[in-house]
């Protein structure tokens, strides 16, 4: 069989980072009657590395039309703690690079306004570009300027076209998410000005690899990214990066400040220091990714392990957070109903439905109270902090909040 190629460097993908087995889409949660129908297709989740550029990446057969439909399930502003950190941010930027009612902020995948929103309430144009039609007239509902299209060198020539040029543009959590990352990196620099900045901000392959979180591998993450990946394609557009924050978002991840190549920004020691760092960790040795795949296959061991015990003792186990991480754990681990109850979660969009694979049911957190399970396993561990704090409640019954990543840990 032919290996495919990378999606950047186009180099034979000979080298397997882990291989997921078949898996549903993970934010295609079904309708009652899609579960009759047992309309829950599932693709090959296999992620190779490139021995030539170090893109970690999946097999794609599933295509970007299918995963962002107009039905699709992640809306951003569910999590107190990342419309926080999205405001944070727009504080920030407005500071930094003194942006103004003169100014102009596009951000790409802009989900429900979550983000741009902020920048709105300081008189700062902004504009949204969404692919999803149901997040998009959310962002709309709140004031933010947002276009339904998927974003690509030829879109960003339409919009420069049309005399859309930014001052600042952002992409959170979106670069992993693209097929094709070289046309989609190509578009910023259609859209940017000569002086403008642009920060993207994805989950660090470092993390990835030291925290075992498999569970962010799923079909709509096209990519694990690394700086030196990354960097790499943005040079290969005519983009550099020139800082970088380290942040503790998605089990740690990193905000790359990017400009254009003939930029006069300067190179921050922090950017330095990162590249040291990633070649300490032997990121550019294709050796160093292949150990990761006994150390998942011990996470899922080990959960399964805990789910049979509670279960002998007579323990009533359910999770919290219908999130896509949750569904690629849940489906590599065989978990189904006669493990976990049910899920509960607070977004509208989920519940009444069921989570792809496991067919786990989504109720709504009231009826955690109603149902007193003994373990709530805390799937989106990301934000387990929020999640304990807002459900406290569950210790009045004896209830324990447990995660499994990177090792079973028990919060009594």
């Amino acid at each position: 069989m032919t290996a495919p190629l990378c999606r950047f460097c186009k180099t034979p993908l000979v080298h397997t980072f882990l291989d997921l087995g078949r898996q549903p889409l993970a934010n295609r949660f079904l309708s009652p009657a899609q579960l009759a129908a047992a309309d829950d297709p599932t693709y090959p989740l296999h992620v190779r590395v490139c021995e030539s550029c170090f893109l970690v990446q999946t097999d794609h057969l599933a295509t970007a039309e299918a995963i962002f439909d107009d039905d699709y399930a992640y809306f951003s502003s569910y999590s107190a703690s990342w419309v926080e950190h999205a405001r944070t941010y727009a504080k920030a930027m407005a500071e930094r690079f003194d942006l103004g009612p003169q100014s102009r902020v596009i951000e790409v995948a802009s989900n429900d306004g979550y983000l741009l929103q902020h920048f709105v309430d300081m008189d700062i144009p902004a504009l949204g570009i969404e692919p999803t039609a149901n997040t998009a007239k959310a962002a709309r509902a709140r004031g933010v300027s947002t276009e339904v299209m998927f974003f690509s060198a030829q879109a960003g020539r339409r919009l420069a076209a049309r005399g859309e040029r930014a001052d600042l543009m952002t992409a959170n959590n979106v670069l992993a998410h693209v097929p094709d990352i070289s046309d989609f990196v190509a578009g910023f620099g259609e859209v940017l000005k000569d002086d403008g900045v642009v920060t993207f901000e994805f989950p660090h392959l470092l993390n990835l690899i030291a925290g075992v979180q498999f569970d962010t591998i799923y079909h709509e993450h096209f990519s694990y990214l690394s700086l030196l990946a990354v960097e790499q394609v943005l040079r290969a557009n005519g983009l550099r990066p020139f800082d970088v924050q380290r942040l503790s978002t998605h089990g740690g991840s990193l905000r790359l400040f990017c400009c254009h190549l003939g930029s006069g920004q300067e190179e921050t020691d922090a950017l330095v220091e990162l590249r040291r760092e990633e070649r300490g960790a032997g990121l550019q040795r294709i050796e160093t990714y292949g150990g990761f795949a006994p150390r998942v296959e011990a996470v899922r061991d080990n959960f399964r392990n805990f789910l049979a015990a509670e279960r002998l003792a007579g323990r009533r186990v359910a999770a919290y957070g219908a999130a896509a991480k949750g569904n690629t754990f849940l489906n590599y681990c065989g978990s189904s109903s006669n493990d976990i109850l049910a899920v509960f979660d607070v977004s509208l969009a989920k519940q009444g439905r069921f989570l792809p694979g496991s067919h786990l049911p989504v109720l709504a957190p009231d009826a955690l109270s109603e149902m007193r399970p003994d373990v709530l396993v805390i799937l989106p561990w990301n934000l387990k902090d929020e999640i304990i704090s807002q459900l406290a409640f569950i210790r009045d019954w004896g209830g324990r909040f447990v995660t499994a990543l990177p090792q079973i840990t028990v919060y009594n």
